[in-house]
């Protein structure tokens, strides 16, 4: 076990990006992070550009680890948390819940699924990549749609019900 945790501790050395590792392209986006103002959230330092520049290569190839890797944790996070809102209301159609709030929360802050739905949406990183952004903009698009019988029968009939005429002719 304790080899284990030394291996998640050490930061590896070796680039992330191929065998050899284009220094300059992770260093001007480690740049671009510094511009946004998120170098200390994403990558747990606050850096100045003229920091970035004077980076050495490891250090570069570091801190890109680092961004990669918060990178990956936020989209993680933001795919599980469409899926279970998307999950939730579908299964709100075919029984009632209680508390449809609560139950979201309940199953968002389950160990057991966020781990599985983690290793799934880290395996669809793997094989898709860029084409899980499109997925994830299809589920926030769908678990922003109002479902409900009402908002249907809105859409399917245009015209105005038989009670509205009876009032206006009176």
């Amino acid at each position: 076990m304790a080899e284990v945790m030394n291996l998640l501790q050490a930061e590896p050395s070796t680039p992330s990006i191929g065998a050899i590792a284009d220094i300059p392209s992770l260093r001007e986006q480690l740049a671009v992070l510094v511009s946004t103002g998120k170098a200390k959230e994403a990558i747990g330092v606050q850096l100045s550009h003229e920091q970035v520049k004077r980076l050495s290569d490891n250090d570069v190839q570091k801190y890109a680890k680092r961004y990669e890797t918060y990178v990956g944790a936020k989209t993680t996070e933001n795919l599980i948390d469409s899926l279970i809102s998307l999950a939730s209301k579908a299964l709100g159609f075919l029984v009632k819940i209680k508390d449809p709030d609560a139950f979201q929360k309940e199953l968002k802050n389950d160990y057991i699924i966020n781990q599985e739905l983690s290793n799934l949406a880290g395996n669809a990183a793997l094989k898709y990549g860029r084409l899980l952004a499109v997925a994830n903009a299809a589920l926030i698009i769908a678990k922003n749609i109002d479902f409900t019988k009402e908002s249907s029968a809105m859409l399917s009939n245009t015209e105005p019900a038989a009670e509205e005429y009876s009032t206006v002719a009176e």
